[in-house]
């Protein structure tokens, strides 16, 4: 089972590394970008096959590991 998952700043939240990107796209030449928001895109690979034991891992792996829940969300789907 695979686990992809998604974690980004939360609104409000600046995010110095989206505006820089935003001003790159900018200085190409590139118009109408209004803003970007840059995150983290993770797969994690899961020798579990129990779904509910395998969602208890990657929210465990999320909350204590690979977001700062206090600036940053998460959101993960599962995959076999």
């Amino acid at each position: 089972m695979k686990a992809r998952i998604k974690i980004t700043l939360k609104n409000g939240v600046l995010d110095p590394q989206g505006k820089a990107i935003q001003n790159a796209v900018g200085a190409l030449g590139i118009s109408g970008v209004e803003d970007v928001r840059q995150g983290k895109y993770i797969e994690v690979a899961l020798a579990e096959t129990d779904e509910a034991k395998a969602r208890e891992t990657v929210e465990r792996m999320c909350k204590d590991l690979l977001a700062n829940t206090v600036i940053e969300n998460y959101a993960y789907e599962l995959v076999r």
